[in-house]
């Protein structure tokens, strides 16, 4: 059977024109709220307000409680993938949450000290603009330890940072110079430059960011920055002082529906989606079709299934998994794809066995094998290929991807409890080696070597840890 994919390549010019037109499609939807604000500061009443204390106490209570589980998101997120942006937009969803909750508490006092009421609002927007513009600038640097995501004492501090912010604010309100007009937009201002200046650099860095969920990260951090402006030209409790909440609560919808996403695929701000992944997988697609009758007839049977497989886990044997290279390093060398290996030992299994026995040894291989499965990507492949030794062949990653991916499988191994029988419970932990084709050898036997002997020296530098190189 012959498969012919015909792919329609338009021409350069109607590409470009498309790809331009996109592009002012999603600046035009980004500058939405600047229409609304020409609109009412040309065309309302600045004096016509509209002021109702409960109403705004129900909101600010609302986008507390988002808040903070937004936070908490975006914190698994970070413990999972260890992305320092993730920590940053961690800390600035959760800054503006402590900061902003006490503009809604001193509601009832408005009348009475005004900037008390008004200070708390564009003091978290501050604090919030100055963590994400840290965030941006440590967007693609490397993943954090895993001691430092874990550590509670961390999150405390900035807690009580934010807190102390709180207080500070609290003793500027009650100030002589805090009725002075420049002080609310000395806040607001430097939340609004802040905010430009983290647009700015993201447009500038468009050719290294390509995560689709950066351009919501810089569609909410532009709305983050034009609501500073309708602040500055707000009254409270007027039109433009509502439209103003109103664009910055667009803009967090739209950042914390990016962290969903996210949270629901690889947890990172980086991978997700990525379009050369896509890319990769639809080239590898078509150089298998003229192959796909004979690798059907090869795969769909059922006792070759049964005899590729390993009885206990699940997982493919080692004759499949020899195949299954095979096959990826011929693949790789017709495309010039990148294809790599991860080598995988449990630590210290043989005292589980020793100390719970065998059939809990089992019950930690299989926990292990789901939990591998969970974390490494769909056509991803994983064989045991000893007693407690695994391997998962990655193709179309490069060396960082597969570093990448094996901590996400150590990681979610190490935050793992195996039962072993009733009330017990076992921990174990991880050591990984990874090599890629080519980089570190052009056969397979040099390409296996290479692996097992990063992940002897994973061992041997004190086990539970991934090496790449």
């Amino acid at each position: 059977m012959n498969i012919n994919i015909a792919i329609y390549e338009p021409p350069p010019a109607l590409r470009f024109v498309t790809s331009a037109y996109s592009r002012c499609l999603l600046v035009g939807f980004a500058l939405i709220p600047a229409y609304l604000i020409a609109y009412i500061y040309f065309f309302q009443d600045p004096a016509l307000k509209f002021e109702h204390h409960l109403f705004h106490e129900i909101a600010i209570a609302g986008a507390t409680l988002e808040g903070l589980f937004v936070a908490y998101v975006t914190s698994r997120c970070y413990k999972a993938s260890g992305e320092p942006i993730l920590r940053w937009l961690t800390l600035g969803f959760l800054g503006f949450t402590l900061i902003y909750a006490l503009h809604g508490v001193f509601t009832e006092v408005a009348h009475h000290n005004i900037w008390l009421f008004l200070f708390y609002g564009p003091a978290s927007r501050l604090v919030m603009s100055m963590l994400l513009l840290v965030g941006l600038l440590s967007y693609h640097r490397p993943p954090d330890a895993v001691e430092k995501r874990a550590s509670v004492r961390v999150w405390l501090a900035w807690i009580a940072l934010f807190l102390l912010v709180d207080l500070a604010v609290a003793l500027l309100a009650n100030l002589r110079i805090a009725g002075n007009p420049a002080t609310r937009l000395t806040m607001e201002g430097g939340a609004l430059v802040l905010s430009a200046i983290n647009v700015a650099i993201l447009i500038l860095r468009l050719r290294r960011i390509r995560s689709p969920l950066m351009m919501i990260y810089g569609i909410s951090v532009t709305l983050f920055a034009l609501s500073s402006l309708a602040f500055i030209l707000a009254q409270p409790w007027n039109h433009m002082w509502w439209l103003a909440h109103a664009i910055f609560a667009a803009g967090f919808f739209l950042l914390s529906y990016g962290i969903v996403q996210a949270f629901h695929t690889t947890r990172s701000f980086s991978t997700i989606y990525s379009q050369e992944d896509l890319m990769l997988r639809l080239t590898e697609a078509m150089a298998r079709s003229e192959s796909t009758s004979q690798e059907l007839q090869r795969t769909n049977q059922k006792l070759e299934y049964l005899a590729a497989t390993d009885p206990l886990t699940g997982a493919g044997n080692r004759r499949q998994f020899i195949e299954r290279v095979d096959a990826e390093i011929a693949r790789a060398k017709r495309g010039n794809t990148p294809f790599s290996l991860l080598s995988i030992d449990l630590d210290h299994f043989k005292s589980i066995n020793d100390t719970h026995g065998h059939q809990a040894g089992d019950t930690v291989l299989r926990g292990f094998v789901r939990k591998c499965h969970d974390a490494i990507r769909p056509y991803d492949f994983i064989a045991r290929t000893g007693g407690e030794e695994f391997m998962v062949s990655l193709p179309g990653a490069s060396t960082e991807t597969a570093r990448l991916i094996g901590e996400r499988v150590r990681s979610a191994i190490a935050d793992s409890a195996f039962e072993a029988g009733i009330g017990q419970s076992i921990r174990i932990t991880v050591s990984i080696g990874v090599s890629e084709f080519g980089r570190d050898g052009d056969t397979l036997d040099a390409f296996l070597r290479v692996a097992d002997q990063r992940l002897y020296r994973a061992k041997h530098e004190g086990r539970n840890r991934v090496i790449a190189v």
